[in-house]
């Protein structure tokens, strides 16, 4: 079992039950599932970076991942529908603790002048959006193998009904929030 994992059946879920007075423990927010994704515009005129940019991304993740392709064809950009434009991985159960921890005790540190991330990213029910400028960040990407700087959103969705049920959980589990 992972170290996040631990510290949010012993810690998270007593804190938040007796906090918002939740009778049950399945009442209790959780982390459902975890998104990655790197949007890869670029790639319309080189095929070769969606390559580059699905690897990174594995390695910051432990998990291959797949390539989006464009639905619709827009003149303006240069893209036809079925281009692949990104790449995205959904982590779920262990691996879903262990990249949580890995971003919140290792990654974020290492963001140059970091205060904390910013609590506007809740979409009103109760998920959290991160946008990295850089995947320099991550310790598994060698920076002299990078070709680029590309950046990446991460988002969290959880279980709660509330942006601070939301919010209270990811404090509690570590996540640094900025305080303006």
């Amino acid at each position: 079992m992972s170290r996040l994992r631990e510290r949010y059946l012993k810690e998270v879920v007593p804190g938040l039950r007796k906090e918002f007075g939740y009778a049950n423990v399945m009442a209790v927010p959780k982390i459902d599932k975890i998104v990655v994704n790197m949007g890869l515009g670029e790639a319309t005129q080189n095929v070769k970076i969606i390559d580059a940019g699905t690897d990174e991304v594995g390695r910051i993740t432990g998990q291959r991942p797949v390539t989006t392709r464009a639905k619709k064809s827009i003149a303006q950009f240069k893209v036809r529908k079925g281009m692949p434009i990104g790449t995205m991985v959904t982590l779920r159960g262990e691996r879903m603790y262990e990249f949580l921890d890995r971003l919140i005790t290792i990654a974020l540190p290492r963001v140059r002048d970091f205060r904390g991330v910013s609590p506007r990213g809740f979409d009103g029910r109760g998920n959290y959006t991160l946008g990295l400028r850089d995947q320099l960040m991550f310790p598994e990407i060698d920076y002299m193998k990078v070709d680029k700087s590309r950046g990446l959103n991460i988002s969290v969705v959880t279980t709660a009904k509330t942006d601070e049920e939301a919010r209270r959980l990811l404090q509690l589990m570590g996540m640094p929030f900025r305080t303006n």
